[in-house]
């Protein structure tokens, strides 16, 4: 008897083995399944959507070549497009090259310049009283006298009257030259009432307006601001050597004695006299009363 329950607890423990072993393959398998089960039904809707994409593909290129087969007569058209506007720019242009030569003037907003052949090969830009910019050849009348009287042309101008004219951007992209600019900023305090900080002052007798060496440096200060009264001083200086070639020598420099608490000295003044040749201004000789000038070093 103790020999057969030896032999059967063996063998019930192995069942009992085999059976857990069988629940857990039964686990795996459902969720090998499962698992299956999802790997398949993302596979459909990757085939469904493989099949959307693929037929938006065909309507895609049938769209290509039909657009492809209308491409030639679309390219025609334009060609001919731009063939008639080529011509009709050639005509344009002969006929304001004609205008031109015979004296007209044209709004620079319709003409470019690049393109017109006109009898000596250089068109002149000039404004006039309306504000407009108008092309012309030089020097040539308007028989028709639009726009007003002729402003003087841009190339007319002295360099301190070109450089007057621009934005400080400007005038920067134009010279490097910071006593360069002073000068031109100077000019445009004296012509430009809209400044307003204008150093300038009426002169008397044969003087139409000057600047003081010392009032300059205080413009230059406030200009410049930072920079010390040592270099505004040097400054001074380069600019009224800018002023002088800017303006091809139609300002003049006068060494006059002044005194202050007690002790005399000698200051510069930049003066434009009354009969300098300034276009575009006639300074009157009769000017306002201001301080007495004396000799005049040109």
């Amino acid at each position: 008897m103790s020999t057969n329950s030896e032999h059967s607890e063996p063998t019930a423990s192995i069942v009992q083995t085999l059976a857990t072993e069988l629940e857990s393959l039964r686990e795996r398998l459902d969720t090998l399944e499962a698992g299956l089960e999802r790997k398949t039904d993302r596979l459909d809707r990757l085939e469904s959507e493989l099949q959307r994409e693929r037929a938006a593909n065909e309507r895609l290129e049938a769209r290509i070549e039909e657009l492809e087969r209308t491409r030639p007569p679309l390219e025609a058209r334009l060609d001919a497009h731009e063939k008639k506007l080529n011509a009709n720019k050639d005509r344009i242009g002969e006929l304001q090259a004609r205008e031109l030569e015979k004296g007209a003037h044209l709004l620079a907003a319709n003409v470019d310049e690049s393109e017109l052949d006109v009898a000596g090969g250089r068109l002149e830009r000039v404004s006039k009283d309306d504000g407009g910019q108008y092309f012309r050849l030089p020097e040539s009348d308007d028989p028709l006298e639009r726009g007003g009287d002729v402003a003087l042309a841009h190339g007319d101008l002295l360099p301190i009257q070109q450089l007057a004219k621009m934005d400080d951007d400007s005038l920067r992209a134009t010279t490097s030259s910071l006593p360069s600019r002073l000068a031109a900023r100077l000019w445009k305090a004296r012509t430009d009432p809209a400044v307003g900080d204008d150093p300038w002052e009426s002169g008397c007798k044969a003087v139409h307006e000057y600047v003081t060496a010392s009032d300059m440096k205080h413009w230059i200060r406030r200009q410049e601001t930072g920079i010390s009264d040592d270099y505004a001083k040097k400054l001074v200086s380069r600019t009224i050597d800018a002023l002088l070639e800017l303006s091809k020598h139609r300002l003049a420099i006068e060494r006059t004695r002044q005194r202050k608490n007690g002790l005399e000295y000698t200051e510069r003044r930049v003066l434009l006299m009354a009969d300098a040749d300034v276009p575009g201004e006639r300074p009157s000789a009769t000017a306002r009363d201001g301080p007495e000038t004396g000799d005049v070093d040109g």
